[in-house]
């Protein structure tokens, strides 16, 4: 049962509201905006208003919360071309997330569209029509996403938008993100908020290429991942302070071999591998580009 109390609305300086989870201890979005990071963070990164060309559009959404992704994706996706066939696959944790996002209407004020098919998708975990296939998976991402691969969905677009890796490290392991990466179309687009050390490098472990994605409403970058063959025509590159980020023992990635371990075990197994390794510490690369950084200012 829905219990609305555990879900109350906050309103971010963009005049949209989300939750914060007393799960994880974070909010589901930034204080900047949460409409403008689905907006932004990864509906332009994935090029979903150019790719809204193409008669059929498939997407997976990773932590699909409250539907912000999803939402902004199929209004871009239909306000390009309202005959785009759009399958989206969603993988969320607590199905009162999306739910307590309708019952609070936390869409009214986008002036939204389509809330029906929101509202489908968040009670009966699934919504069809004529240009629309939904399908709300819920449970422990590590195991929907196996479901997801085994039944050959190839995304066009991935959003990925777990909670920190610190605070939810099991959806970033190079295990997770190599299930979620088979996942990805050839000329697909992955798209995440973070540009952590460790999530990037389980990114490149996973055979893919990536790219920084500009700043929303905070000074970092979030990141994009495409195949090797796509990137090509896709524009792959991060600069060489972010390059030697990935040379430090921040880039000691998040592990979890039988996807079934607790964040505790996982952040515990990076920290031992990060005390035993060779690299350069975080810290001395932080001070070294702060002091370049300040020079060229």
């Amino acid at each position: 049962m829905l219990d609305c109390d555990d879900f109350v609305p906050q309103i971010t300086a963009d005049g949209s509201f989300t939750f914060t989870s007393k799960e994880f201890g974070e909010s589901f979005h930034s204080h900047y905006g949460a409409k403008q990071e689905s907006f932004l963070k990864f509906v332009a990164p994935t090029q979903l208003a150019v790719r809204a060309q193409r008669p059929v559009l498939r997407l997976l959404d990773v932590c699909y919360g409250l539907g912000y992704n999803t939402a902004a994706a199929l209004e871009t996706i239909w306000a390009m071309n309202p005959d785009c066939d759009v399958e989206v696959m969603g993988l969320e944790l607590n199905p009162s997330v999306p739910q307590a996002a309708i019952v609070h209407r936390m869409f009214a004020n986008w002036d939204y569209q389509y809330p029906e098919i929101l509202t489908q998708i968040a009670f009966e975990q699934q919504a069809k029509g004529k240009h629309l296939k939904a399908t709300l998976l819920i449970g422990d991402a590590r195991s929907s996403i196996k479901q997801v691969h085994q039944s050959g969905f190839q995304a066009d677009a991935i959003f990925l938008d777990p909670f920190s890796p610190p605070q939810c490290p099991q959806l970033w392991t190079v295990e997770f993100i190599q299930q979620v990466s088979s996942c990805l179309h050839l000329d697909g687009i992955l798209a995440t908020y973070s540009c952590a050390a460790a999530v990037r490098t389980a990114l490149l472990t996973a055979g893919l290429k990536i790219a920084s994605t500009p700043p929303v409403g905070r000074r970092t970058p979030g990141t994009t991942a495409v195949h090797p063959r796509n990137a090509v025509t896709f524009d792959v590159s991060i600069s060489q302070e972010e390059k030697e980020h990935l040379l430090t023992r921040a880039a000691i990635p998040y592990r979890d071999p039988n996807l079934n371990d607790t964040a505790d075990v996982i952040v515990r197994r990076r920290e031992q591998e990060q005390q035993a390794c060779a690299l350069e510490p975080t810290s001395r690369w932080r001070k070294r580009w702060l002091i370049r950084n300040s020079s060229a200012d």
